[in-house]
């Protein structure tokens, strides 16, 4: 009897013990599935690095509720099919509280169609499109305008120009057709004539055709619905070949990574469309913030482009903190129910279907690689 006594006691000092002990937390895992090889790999390390910058931040203060954050990684070289296995790999893998930056309409239209997301309830925080099929998808929140929004306003401008002949180069998926949908209803809305149309292989630069189209068609305006790698490319052929149209990309290319390829002065008078603060933009508070944590950071692959990781983390914590719990389900029902958010000077509505932000300007590259809007 004085033995099972003495038992018990032994057991409740111990788990007394345990209760008064801190508790361990574990961390909360954010999964990032991207390219980080291939034509698109710029994007996905860019949106990588911004994320992190911020992320880190967030841990040198402690965390959210005390946890840290901890990020893994897989890279999809931009396949859908890639996509949607290295998804499910990571959610089954690491039980992770949200998703990151996934690049590519065709990819996050893979994920949608294969609806990974919906059954395990994880949102994905800064979805790298535009395209209505993902700005209305359950557990995508993109951080910017619509590509339909983009060729709208670019229209719009080019109408009030005189400036009525457009040809379009276009990534013959998801992304290109979409915006390509935007310039036919824009076009005929503004009074404009879509001289040609030229689609390439997506994930590739394979952009001769469309080069000697627009060269054969002569319009007053090319627009690039077109990812950096095609882009750059398609503008050093171009002007090889002796085209003198004003080109005008979107807003997806990353013009860092374009001035760095042509050099200032085959760049200059390159224009494109704005949807997120640039990293010049000194009247932003998040612009502010992310120019200090990059000045400290060590990190080569940050570019103009991490600008757009690093809002989509701050709005995914923003979530995270709103959030009952700190598990994927909770902080996709506080998606779900929809929230406004300022991220330091950029505003994001989040809701079903709700287009989250409908900020569009221009710019273009003038004297020495300067921008000037």
């Amino acid at each position: 009897m004085t033995f099972a006594v003495n038992r018990l006691a032994r057991r409740l000092l111990a788990a007394a013990c345990l209760l008064a002990a801190p508790l361990a937390h574990a961390d909360i895992v954010i999964g990032q599935v991207a390219p980080f090889t291939g034509p698109q790999a710029v994007t996905g390390k860019a949106m990588r690095a911004g994320a992190k910058l911020w992320l880190d931040e967030v841990n040198a203060k402690g965390g959210i509720r005390g946890q840290k954050i901890k990020m893994v990684y897989r890279d999809d070289a931009q396949k859908p099919e890639e996509t949607v296995r290295l998804v499910k790999e990571v959610i089954e893998q690491e039980n992770p509280a949200a998703l990151i930056g996934t690049v590519g309409t065709s990819n996050l239209e893979a994920l949608k169609q294969d609806g990974i997301l919906e059954k395990a309830k994880v949102s994905m925080f800064g979805a790298v499109s535009g395209a209505t099929s993902i700005i209305t998808a359950r557990y995508m929140y993109p951080v910017k305008a619509s590509y339909r929004e983009e060729v709208e306003r670019l229209f719009k401008q080019l109408a009030e120009m005189g400036r009525t002949k457009v040809g379009v180069v276009y990534q013959d998926d998801g992304l290109g057709r979409d915006a390509l949908a935007g310039a036919q209803a824009s076009a005929k809305t503004h009074g404009l004539t879509l001289v040609a149309q030229s689609g390439y292989a997506r994930n590739t630069t394979e952009v001769g055709a469309a080069v000697g189209e627009m060269v054969k068609q002569q319009p007053d305006v090319i627009f690039l619905a077109a990812t950096t790698a095609a882009a750059i490319e398609f503008t050093s052929r171009y002007q090889a070949a002796g085209g003198h149209a004003g080109l005008y990309g979107m807003s997806i290319i990353d013009i860092q990574a374009l001035l760095g390829k042509l050099g200032p002065d085959r760049a200059r008078g390159f224009a494109f469309s704005l949807v997120l603060p640039t990293d010049d933009r000194q009247d932003r508070e998040v612009v502010r913030e992310y120019q200090r944590l990059r000045q400290n950071s060590k990190d080569s692959e940050l570019s103009s482009r991490s600008l757009e990781g690093f809002i989509a983390a701050r709005a995914m914590t923003r979530a995270i903190e709103r959030s009952a719990a700190l598990t994927a389900a909770s902080i996709s029902d506080t998606m779900d129910k929809g929230f406004e958010t300022d991220v330091g000077g950029h505003r994001l509505t989040f809701g079903k279907g709700q287009t989250p932000s409908r900020y569009v300007d221009f710019a273009v590259l003038g004297n020495g690689g300067r921008l000037v809007r």
